[in-house]
């Protein structure tokens, strides 16, 4: 049910907190690489996606795009996260099962995604419910550059790195 395609939007209770030409809110999370990711620590330009679940259809199809991307976004010197509420051993199978080359993050008390306005109430087969909202935001140094909410996920990889080429 995770990646299903959901009614969400100001009529429950969505809204992004962040804005382009904002300064990005700072975090630390538990990253597949077994250390604390820290964004206040990167050099770089940073996209962060926000997924609801691994291993859902939609969410896998979103991270294979960006993995599948991850050398282009790299050499425009961006890191690429993923970030979901799953636990470290959920995104440490998902991550060895389909081969993504970047860190998936674990939001497990949701306190980033509140922070970026990702986390709000969603509608499916009349049950609502609080869950992720698929966004993702592109930051560099510090500042939120450009912030894509509602994610349709076929093809949206490809558009934030046509966005990173056109920025530059």
């Amino acid at each position: 049910m995770g990646c299903l395609q959901m009614s969400i939007g100001k009529e429950f209770g969505t809204r992004m907190k962040i804005k382009a030409a904002k300064k990005a809110p700072i975090f630390k999370l538990n990253s597949t690489s077994l250390k604390l990711f820290d964004s206040s620590k990167l050099k770089r330009g940073l996209i962060i996606y926000f997924y609801p679940r691994d291993n859902t259809p939609g969410c896998t199809l979103e991270t294979k795009d960006f993995a599948r991307l991850y050398k282009k976004f790299k050499s425009l010197n961006y890191e690429v996260v993923g970030i979901s509420k799953d636990d470290i051993n959920s995104h440490l199978n998902f991550k060895k099962k389909n081969k993504v080359p970047f860190q998936l993050l674990s939001d497990e008390r949701t306190q980033v995604q509140k922070k970026y306005g990702v986390w709000g109430r969603k509608s499916f087969m009349g049950k609502k419910f609080m869950g992720t909202i698929r966004s993702t935001v592109a930051i560099n140094k510090g500042i939120v550059k450009k912030v894509w909410s509602n994610v349709r996920v076929k093809n949206h990889a490809q558009e934030v790195l046509d966005f990173i080429k056109s920025s530059k």
